[in-house]
């Protein structure tokens, strides 16, 4: 953890990491509640066996993929994370990344984004507010879900769209901010090959399918990816995990991760919590 994030837990909670690195043993019964911050520390089998007492592990951010969801469920600890905090500033990289991404050095005329169509995979916290930045930039918005929001997409004039396909085809942007176990690599060859060659491909988690993602950059596609293994291309754009990196976003992942806390600790409703399905 950082220094700004102390101070709050510690007006709610007692740290023992200290203690517990030194003597797992004598003081595993004591810990009742994990909070992670930058995956650490690891949950594994061996740490969740040595916790008798733990009732909930609070993750400081939106993903959880690095966790095994089914294993900590399996031990009767509950999983929370912390969505509302860091779907703001990610919204604002995401349309920073877009308005700013087409300028180059050897061609320096960028590409006005008023007026052009987003397209948008999953609907969630953060897919909310991307809409409304780019509701700013007079952006028309098409989405994909598994199932259809009808009541929240009518306040951003958002529109359905009920097959992935569609979506690829008509967007001038298209970001995919859905990460679950059936999501993963949910944009492959077919959905590229539908996309405008010259629409950016933003992906946030993990959704896309990196073979025919090479396949399609290097046929001139520019895309925006986060892999090491795309480094060697030039029409990309690797982007770090700012979105939590803002002094009153970590301040709010802090207050979200005690409300979790406080309410698995009292049996209360979870405000975040996540479910191994």
């Amino acid at each position: 953890m950082g220094g700004g994030e102390v101070p709050g837990l510690l007006k709610h909670f007692y740290f023992i990491m200290k203690e517990f690195l030194q003597s797992r043993k004598h003081v595993s019964k004591k810990v009742q509640a994990i909070c992670l911050w930058w995956h650490k520390p690891v949950i594994d089998q061996e740490l969740l066996q040595s916790l008798p007492n733990l009732k909930v592990i609070v993750n400081s951010g939106a993903g959880v993929d690095h966790l095994d969801l089914k294993l900590v469920a399996s031990f009767g600890v509950k999983m929370a994370h912390a969505p509302c905090a860091v779907s703001s500033s990610t919204a604002d990289r995401l349309v920073e990344g877009y308005s700013g991404m087409e300028y180059c050095k050897d061609n320096f005329l960028g590409v006005i984004v008023t007026g052009t169509t987003l397209g948008i995979v999953g609907m969630g916290s953060t897919m909310y507010k991307t809409i409304l930045r780019a509701k700013a930039f007079e952006m028309n918005v098409l989405y994909h879900n598994r199932t259809q929001k009808e009541q929240e997409e009518q306040p951003f004039s958002a529109s359905y769209c009920e097959t992935i396909d569609n979506l690829h085809q008509w967007a001038d942007c298209v970001m995919v901010m859905s990460l679950t176990p059936q999501t993963h690599s949910l944009i492959g060859e077919r959905q590229m090959e539908l996309m405008k060659t010259t629409a950016p491909l933003t992906d946030i988690s993990v959704a896309v399918d990196q073979d025919p993602l090479l396949t399609a950059m290097q046929a001139g596609k520019p895309e925006m990816f986060r892999d090491y293994t795309l480094l060697q291309l030039n029409d990309i754009i690797i982007m770090p995990h700012l979105g939590i990196k803002a002094d009153k976003t970590t301040y709010m992942i802090t207050e979200e991760a005690i409300a979790n806390i406080l309410a698995a600790l009292h049996c209360l409703p979870i405000p975040s919590e996540v479910l191994p399905s």
